[in-house]
């Protein structure tokens, strides 16, 4: 009984975790749609007579070093740093479905010689290869989703090759192959509708593990161009002041883990609800 009355509590705290992290995740995409209309101040405009200000009534989170209002900056950074995470990973999701795909369709040496490239590719970490990639194509937004994107398809392409495999070995495609179906008909028919479901819950995850490494380029200064109202950019501008005016970075710093968190969670809820193999304990 008392395992039994374990189970049941986690099994609230879970689902309490699942809502908290939907309700969440709404409210962020909310934001990110409406975001810049509520901003209280002129997220771009200066005023060095109000630098460093301490949150108060005029600016509810206070002012960064050149007068900026934090508040309005963290509401119009909202768009720019989801919008972003999004494209990266549903153009990641896409470059490795296709390149999963192509392989599992190809000849066994062709499979192989694919596969074999993704590998060279999951060799690097991702941030190592994304501020490579950034830094040679210059500080710009477009450069992080680029770069974001040639760092993050190769997972995709091996965890969409893997469920394949196993799917190819199911008895309704082998039924569909003896009964004169090709290979490349069963595979777009059968295989590859079959096998999306694990990549619609990795999608949550990658979100959350996108507006981390999106954050941190920013940080290390090949983000997005000044004065845009990235969050990692407005971490690294207060980083000077973090003894001083320590909202400068605070504030920005517990968005990117608030939105992090929330889709990490969101993700994670998804998986246990689709895949019947995962258990909750």
């Amino acid at each position: 009984m008392l395992a039994r009355g374990s189970r049941r509590l986690a099994g609230r705290r879970a689902g309490a975790l699942d809502v908290l992290a939907t309700v969440l995740v709404l409210v962020l995409l909310v934001l990110a749609a409406v975001g810049p209309w509520l901003a209280p101040h002129d997220p771009y405009r200066a005023d060095p007579a109000t630098a460093l200000l301490p949150p108060g009534a005029g600016h509810l989170l206070g002012t960064d070093d050149s007068g900026r209002d934090i508040l309005s900056r963290l509401l119009a950074g909202t768009r720019a740093t989801l919008l972003s995470s999004v494209a990266v990973v549903v153009l990641s999701a896409a470059v490795g479905a296709a390149v999963a795909t192509l392989a599992a369709a190809s000849p066994r040496w062709l499979d192989e010689v694919i596969m074999r490239v993704v590998d060279m590719f999951l060799a690097f970490p991702s941030m190592v290869l994304a501020l490579g990639v950034a830094a040679a194509l210059g500080p710009s937004l477009t450069s992080v989703v680029v770069a974001m994107v040639i760092a993050m398809w190769p997972a995709t392409a091996r965890l969409v090759r893997s469920v394949m495999r196993e799917t190819m070995a199911a008895q309704y495609v082998e039924a569909a192959r003896l009964t004169g179906m090709s290979r490349r008909r069963a595979m777009l028919r059968h295989v590859l509708p079959n096998s999306l479901d694990s990549l619609y819950v990795q999608l949550g995850l990658d979100v959350s593990g996108a507006i981390v490494l999106i954050a941190g380029l920013a940080f290390l200064g090949v983000g997005a161009a000044p004065p845009s109202a990235d969050w990692g950019s407005m971490v690294a501008a207060g980083r000077e002041y973090v003894t001083t005016a320590w909202w400068v970075a605070f504030f920005p710093g517990a968005a990117i883990t608030v939105a992090a968190v929330a889709f990490g969670l969101f993700g994670d809820a998804l998986r246990t609800r689709l895949d019947p193999t995962v258990v909750r304990g």
